[in-house]
């Protein structure tokens, strides 16, 4: 369906509004004072040069905005840059981190070593001790025994000494060892 100029007037001429207001350039005919008002505020608008102070607003918003993107655009700079700061320090950190790690670990492994290689000596130590111990503790078991049989032997001698031997046997006894004494000072 096409529409001409022809046919949308003579159905705006048919609609009951236009039909009740009368004659189009006629001050009853809302219409037409409508389209003064409007055309009376265009006018006062432009004479007021509303129009170029509206377009002042809007080139200064422009421009506002385009100084908050370059200021954006400078943080967003300023963000990757110190964001790839960060990354570095952070891998040296992570490195810095594994060398610690590592050194911390040999360290760990020479302890463990130098505690063992002293564990071992410290049971070698007491192993000696351990066996001068019995040693020592033998030998006076061993003195303790001779030293008792000694004595043993000692009143078994003097027993025995004394039921057989006389006082004219133990004066020459005495005399002997005197002698014997007196041989060996001299």
């Amino acid at each position: 369906m096409r529409f001409t100029l022809t046919s949308v007037l003579a159905l705006l001429g048919a609609s009951p509004a236009f039909a009740a207001s009368g004659p189009f350039f006629s001050l009853g005919n809302t219409d037409f004072v409508v389209l003064l008002a409007f055309l009376l505020f265009i006018a006062v608008l432009f004479y007021f040069k509303v129009p170029s102070l509206i377009g002042g607003m809007l080139d200064k918003r422009a421009e506002g905005i385009q100084t908050e993107i370059e200021e954006a655009r400078k943080l967003r700079e300023d963000a990757q840059s110190l964001l790839a700061s960060y990354e570095r320090k952070q891998k040296e950190v992570q490195e810095q981190a594994d060398r610690i790690v590592a050194t911390a670990k040999q360290e760990a492994v020479a302890a463990g070593e130098q505690a063992q290689a002293d564990l071992a000596k410290s049971v070698e130590r007491r192993l000696a001790a351990a066996e001068e111990q019995i040693d020592s503790a033998q030998s006076a078991a061993i003195k303790e025994v001779r030293d008792q049989a000694i004595q043993i032997a000692i009143a078994a001698s003097r027993d025995i000494i004394g039921k057989q031997m006389t006082a004219t046997d133990g004066n020459k006894l005495i005399d002997d060892g005197i002698a014997q004494v007196d041989a060996k000072l001299h």
